[in-house]
């Protein structure tokens, strides 16, 4: 059991998906363009241990196989109104 203090969290998520065709034709699709997280932290704890909380976490999701296996997943976090990166889990592009 990992030993730490989180004050607060919360995550934002967005879907992207496009609807179109005809359902008189019948050319309705579907397409997922991408799903955004945000997850936002505030800790104390120092910078690896969160970094390890939070990749427990998103390797822990059940969701989270699913969803990246035929839809991109783009995330972003923040802690402590900072951003903080994650080699191989956020983006740096600002999204």
């Amino acid at each position: 059991m990992m030993k730490m203090t989180v004050t607060k969290a919360s995550c934002r998520v967005r879907f992207r998906k496009f609807l179109g065709g005809s359902v008189l034709k019948g050319t309705v699709f579907n397409r997922w363009d991408g799903v955004d997280t945000h997850l936002a932290i505030e800790s104390d704890a120092p910078a690896d241990q969160l970094a390890h909380l939070i990749l427990n976490a998103k390797n822990g999701c059940f969701a989270e196989g699913l969803i990246t296996q035929s839809v991109p997943l783009n995330s972003t976090i923040e802690v402590n109104g900072k951003p903080f990166d994650i080699e191989g889990i956020t983006r740096t592009d600002g999204m």
